[in-house]
């Protein structure tokens, strides 16, 4: 026999034993209507309410049938000193707060066969010698997360004979059958469809997907911009954007008193189309890739300096720079600027040791047009894909102080920009196509092979970024919404999360992440329109 049956056995007995009506004495109160008393013990059948007036040395007390729609808080003031509640057959639907307040001596609780749809999730507190809980064959759909929280002397738990909806909230229900000492009788799932009839003690917890994440407006940034980047400089988080229109490298820091982003430095630039830092240290350099005019390296030697020019980069290399990147080569921080003109070479630019500047150390294929450098790491080298606007991506992998030529992506023309990011030990790239389909492909150790396609006319941005542990990727659109998708490991596919906005980004060409006082943002350049900035929010389904 279970514990909870030998329990509810041991109630009836006592009533049996008490059945031949025995009465208090005057003094010790009197039985309720619709109540059959004896000394220890009472029977209630029918009630219109919570009977009162029992002696507060009442041991053992059976409502059934009652009246009752809503056990409010301290429902069982007046009987202090019971072992054993049992709640059956009844009408209420809400169980609340503290309904139970008082009973600290309670060993039984049965609340069995009621119409009950709600409990709080405080409606047992204080229940410190609870060793027999039933919850079975009632109107339950789900239990508040913490419901047991406090019952350390639980010893058996009856929840058979509900209709549980196995979903996110029931997820703590899940993960604390298996850590509970004591024996628990949960039943079977009766939805979602792909979980009904399942008993719940069999699900497995990684099957729920209980963590939402939202990307919420926060704040817009004047000027259109081509380019965003996100960086620590002396122990506090810096943005710096790249505005063409307005002919400068903006840069921002984060207001404590404001709780905003504000300006607090720039760097004179006309036709910039790229500022990419570079912290060692005290020092901040700033790479200003130029359409015209030049690019420059700016340095900031130390604290409490101003940033100012220290360098011309390559001016017979760099004749119309699309983009700039950093990677780190042999110990040593580079730069390569990807040349969109025939007359120009894509350009790498290492630093010649402390206290120097940055030479030019190798350039690459000329009259191809690069759109973009990604550099990457495969097996442990470095390596640098390519895109052209005349050719498929290549792969570069740096052997022996240079890039060599290793392969280029199949099936794969006309891509504008690539991104890579890693899931585990897999490298993944994203590839952007304006006219086309742009494409994610992940490395199979000698060459990138296609994983899924999204349709992307009008994108100039595909671009990974790991925040807070999700992986999300965000798909710029000229022409509509700009998407946010989210990696889903166990499939190996890209899931779409929400559409970015409002306000929507106009013509988004990058996008960044930052931390700052406990939040996370991300940060849109957007060409036809003014930076946005949105809040990265995350909802525990669960709770």
């Amino acid at each position: 026999m279970g514990g909870l049956e030998g329990a509810k056995l041991l109630l009836l007995l006592l009533l049996l034993l008490g059945g031949a009506g025995i009465a208090w004495e005057p003094h010790k109160g009197k039985c309720p209507p619709s109540c059959s008393c004896t000394k220890d013990s009472a029977l209630c059948n029918g009630s219109p309410k919570v009977p009162e007036g029992f002696p507060p040395t009442l041991l053992s007390l059976s409502l059934v049938r009652s009246e009752v729609t809503h056990l409010t808080s301290g429902s069982f003031l007046e009987t202090p000193s019971l072992h054993l509640l049992l709640l059956t057959a009844n009408t209420f639907s809400v169980i609340g707060d503290d309904a139970f307040a008082g009973l600290s001596y309670l060993r039984y609780l049965f609340i069995e066969d009621n119409h009950i749809s709600s409990i709080s999730k405080n409606a047992l507190r204080g229940l410190r010698s609870l060793t027999h809980l039933s919850l079975a064959n009632n109107h339950l759909q789900t239990l508040p997360k913490f419901l047991f929280r406090g019952l350390e002397t639980l010893s058996h738990v009856d929840l058979r004979g509900n209709p549980f909806l196995c979903d996110c909230r029931l997820l703590w229900l899940v993960l604390w059958l298996p850590r509970v000492n004591a024996s628990v009788g949960v039943g079977a799932c009766a939805g979602p469809t792909p979980l009904a009839n399942r008993q719940l003690q069999h699900l497995d917890p990684d099957t729920f997907h209980c963590r939402t994440v939202e990307l919420s407006w926060f704040q817009t940034l004047g000027e259109p911009a081509l380019g965003v980047e996100t960086f620590s400089y002396l122990g506090e988080p810096h943005v710096v954007l790249a505005q063409p229109f307005a002919g400068r490298c903006l840069f921002l820091v984060w207001d404590y008193m404001l709780q905003r982003f504000r300006p607090d430095e720039e760097i004179p630039a006309p036709s910039v189309v790229a500022c990419k830092p570079l912290v060692l240290g005290s020092r901040l350099f700033v790479l200003v890739a130029r359409l015209w005019g030049g690019s420059q390296l700016w340095s900031r030697p130390s604290r409490g300096l101003r940033l100012s020019p220290s360098q011309a980069l390559a001016p017979e290399l760099l004749l119309k720079p699309n983009d700039a990147e950093l990677l780190w080569l042999d110990g040593e921080p580079c730069f390569v600027v990807a040349e969109v003109s025939k007359a120009g070479r894509t350009t790498l630019l290492c630093r010649d040791g402390p206290g120097h500047g940055f030479y030019t150390r190798q350039s690459l294929h000329a009259w191809h047009r690069d759109t973009d450098a990604e550099p990457l790491e495969l097996a442990g080298e470095p390596h640098l894909l390519l895109a052209s606007a005349s050719q498929r991506p290549v792969l570069y992998r740096w052997q022996r102080g240079r890039f060599s030529r290793r392969t280029d992506v199949p099936e794969a023309e006309d891509v504008y920009a690539t991104r890579h990011f890693q899931v585990g030990g897999d490298v993944l790239v994203c590839l952007t196509r304006y006219l086309g389909d742009s494409m994610v492909m992940r490395w199979d150790g000698s060459m990138f092979r296609l994983l899924q396609v999204l349709p992307s006319r009008g994108s100039l941005i595909f671009q990974p970024l790991l925040i807070a542990g999700d992986q999300l990727v965000l798909l710029g659109s000229d022409f509509t919404y700009s998407l946010v998708f989210q990696y889903e490991p166990d499939v190996g596919r890209l899931k779409l999360l929400q559409e970015l906005g409002p306000p929507v980004p106009s013509a988004p060409r990058a996008f960044s992440f930052i931390s700052v006082a406990g939040r996370r943002f991300l940060f849109t350049a957007n060409f036809k329109g003014p930076t946005q900035v949105y809040q990265h929010l995350i909802q525990d389904l669960s709770a």
